[in-house]
């Protein structure tokens, strides 16, 4: 079983890109320690699980058909730092590169919850600061729901920080279910694709107007 709660987006904005053209979305994965970061994005390249990593810190590419397109995935696998003075620090390199965060933390470890609250209000906080624009595809996962019996975070506390961050949400486990992670990956995505689109839409207002506004200054 997967629980998922989607952020709200504007799908009259849609952006329309053409059959042929290739698509390529930057993804960051972020999260404390052994949440299974490396084994979601493994599970998403293989569909196979591995369960045991090393601290490795990688960027892996990866191509997919979505709704008939090609698709890039560029899979940026962060390691997590231990330094207290940059305790869920998001570089800027990395706001740079990604179009798009997954944030992971595990059911069993309420310390890898609180990492996740703090690396959404660090990506907004930054991305606002950058004069960037509101809306950022951010997917928040709590993984290891197959581990029931060690759950210290509820999901009704996951779905409440999703909603009050306008994130999207996913429970699943990487070690039971390739489709429960696929679906992370492809609605971020989808939410990849709206910000885009309303990107472009915002910067044609802006062109259209500075044609009307130079117009008349001639006139």
């Amino acid at each position: 079983m997967v629980v998922q709660v989607k952020p709200s987006v504007q799908h009259s904005s849609k952006m329309t890109e053409g059959s042929q053209q290739k698509v390529e979305a930057n993804v960051l994965l972020l999260g404390a320690e052994n949440v299974g970061k490396s084994a979601l994005t493994v599970r998403f390249l293989t569909r196979r699980f591995i369960g045991e990593y090393g601290d490795i810190e990688s960027i892996y590419n990866h191509n997919d058909r979505v709704d008939g397109r090609e698709i890039c995935f560029n899979i940026w696998d962060s390691l997590y730092s231990q330094n207290s003075d940059t305790q869920g620090c998001v570089t800027e390199k990395q706001l740079r590169w990604a179009d798009g965060f997954i944030l992971v933390y595990s059911i069993c470890d309420r310390a890898s919850f609180s990492v996740v609250s703090q690396q959404v209000r660090r990506i907004r906080q930054a991305k606002k600061h950058a004069g960037g624009a509101d809306k950022v595809p951010i997917i928040i996962v709590g993984n290891k729901r197959d581990l029931q019996h060690r759950r210290t975070v509820s999901s009704e506390e996951g779905r409440m920080l999703a909603l009050s961050a306008d994130c999207g949400f996913f429970e699943i486990s990487a070690a039971e279910t390739y489709h429960g992670v696929l679906l992370v990956f492809h609605e971020l995505l989808e939410v990849i694709r709206e910000s885009r689109a309303t990107r472009k839409g915002i910067k044609g207002i802006v062109r259209s107007m500075s044609a009307v506004f130079g117009r008349r200054r001639i006139d």
